[in-house]
């Protein structure tokens, strides 16, 4: 709980609040979690759970009681973001963001809306609905973070299945990325880091050329956000 302290200082202060971005795939698509705002501004539109920081809480821990209470969705490692603070971001007062993203497959999150949230539910990345306040910019900065963390990290992997085929890690990263991937370049990268093995079966999809099935050398080298 809060604890309800005066204060008086001689210029004005900003709020705080925190926003989290979390992506997953879902139908072949990349997706973002939202929530239908119950009160105003923007009642009735669709948001990044978040909301505003208690006194005597840090930032970390804000996030994570937002997204909890707003959308059910607990025990996400959430990274650090960005922070947004445009002077006319917040129409009720002078109002600093600190975001977070977070990024898991889709069985792990179970959604329940509470608190302030009046639903929950996931859009595809590409067809996201009017968002209140700079949602919008905050989950497209979300995604360049996301995208240019698969340059040096496996945090892609937690998407596999036990075994899966080379095209089957690449589609994935073409979700995640959403654009097209050379073939020849991935699949020279994804031998090169030796976190795959193949094991000696085969798998056929429609009428393509029988598949090399892998599977990871160890489940606790995936990298996951840090």
């Amino acid at each position: 709980m809060s604890r309800n302290v005066d204060h008086c200082y001689a210029y004005p202060h900003p709020a705080v609040t925190t926003d989290v971005v979390v992506f997953t795939i879902r139908d072949e698509r990349l997706q973002t979690l939202l929530i239908r705002r119950v009160g105003p501004p923007f009642e009735g539109c669709w948001a990044l759970p978040g909301g505003f920081l208690d006194i005597d809480e840090d930032l970390d821990r804000c996030a994570a009681r937002e997204l909890r209470e707003e959308t059910g969705v607990a025990d996400l490692y959430l990274e650090q973001l960005c922070t947004f603070g445009a002077v006319d971001r917040d129409p009720r007062e002078r109002v600093i963001s600190v975001a977070y993203f977070a990024l898991a497959p889709a069985a792990r999150l179970q959604l329940k809306a509470g608190d302030d949230a009046a639903d929950a539910a996931w859009f595809p990345f590409h067809a996201l609905p009017p968002l209140a306040f700079d949602h919008d910019r905050i989950i497209h900065t979300a995604h360049e973070r996301l995208v240019s963390k698969l340059d040096y990290s496996t945090i892609a992997f937690q998407f596999l299945p036990e075994t899966f085929t080379l095209s089957e890690l690449q589609r994935i990263y073409e979700i995640l990325v959403d654009a097209p991937i050379d073939k020849r370049n991935f699949r020279k990268w994804a031998l090169a880091i030796q976190q795959v093995e193949e094991t000696g079966e085969l798998r056929r999809h429609g009428s393509h050329r029988p598949a090399r099935v892998y599977r990871l050398t160890d489940r606790n080298r995936i990298t996951y956000l840090k």
